[in-house]
């Protein structure tokens, strides 16, 4: 009896025709090596693994350089005898039809798990954690209340629109402004905008319910000369002035220069663009 050498592996392209792109090829998926001696059903067999399709439901597609592709279709077949060299791919066609694949991709129907807040609350390891830990945020015991922080953002709102001399009727610019993006318009508003949610300290109070007007941020509308803001003077369906839209914007006192900035005429869009010029 003759010595029968074991048959040398062979590396393979594995390619998934079913995760091809819109243009129809098929999408890489990885190399792995292959023994000649396997049989088709258990070359298809290890390639579920990588493919996600059983083994019944594999059709492959042989692509070896300089030869005609093939179908391997005899499940009882060596797998060697389509002669594999490195180089050879492996199209791995699924026969299902598509209403009976698994999308991986659609994340709609998984179910997502939420942690109880209570659970959070207990963990030792959390970022909630470490800021009671190191004293932060509503663990500082010098941190102002939800209703302290609002009352003073309002105290402040309101030394600024006094200090900047804001009304409405006056002329205005919007701030940080710098030639050629300077923003003016004329304030049409100054109060409070409740529909504006709050981002900063009290956000936590506003959300229980309506805050009283002494809690309630002051900002400043105005009447853009360009449309460059972003809305008509209203707010989540709430109206607090009435302009052409993308003319309105709402800011913060702060942001808010009153001066003697009259519209741009054409002459000065004129002398503005020989500038640029």
């Amino acid at each position: 009896m003759s010595f029968q050498p074991t048959p040398k592996d062979v590396s393979i392209i594995i390619t998934n025709a079913a995760l091809g792109s819109a243009s129809g090829e098929p999408s890489f998926v990885t190399e792995r090596r292959i023994t000649p001696t396997w049989t088709v059903m258990q070359v298809k067999t290890k390639l579920e693994t990588m493919t996600g399709i059983p083994p019944g439901s594999q059709r492959l597609r042989i692509k070896t350089p300089g030869r005609p592709d093939q179908w391997a279709d005899d499940d009882d077949r060596i797998i060697g005898d389509w002669g594999l060299v490195k180089g050879t791919e492996f199209e791995v066609h699924d026969t299902r039809p598509q209403a009976l694949r698994p999308n991986f991709t659609d994340l709609s129907s998984v179910e997502k798990y939420e942690l109880p807040a209570e659970a959070y609350e207990s963990l030792s390891d959390s970022v909630l954690a470490w800021k009671r830990n190191q004293k932060l945020g509503r663990f500082d015991p010098n941190a102002l209340s939800a209703e302290e922080s609002l009352r003073q953002q309002v105290t402040k709102d309101k030394g600024e629109v006094d200090s900047r001399g804001i009304s409405v009727s006056k002329r205005a610019i919007v701030l940080p402004s710098s030639p050629p993006h300077v923003r003016r318009g004329t304030i049409q508003f100054v109060g409070p905008v409740p529909a504006i949610p709050i981002t900063g300290p009290g956000r936590e109070l506003a959300k229980e319910g309506d805050l009283p007007a002494e809690l309630q941020p002051i900002w400043v509308g105005i009447e853009l000369d360009e449309p460059t803001g972003k809305n008509d003077g209203s707010v989540n369906g709430q109206r607090y002035f009435k302009c052409p839209e993308k003319r309105g914007v709402f800011v913060k006192p702060e942001k808010v220069e009153v001066g003697d900035f009259p519209p741009l005429g054409l002459d000065d869009e004129l002398d503005d663009l020989m500038e640029e010029i």
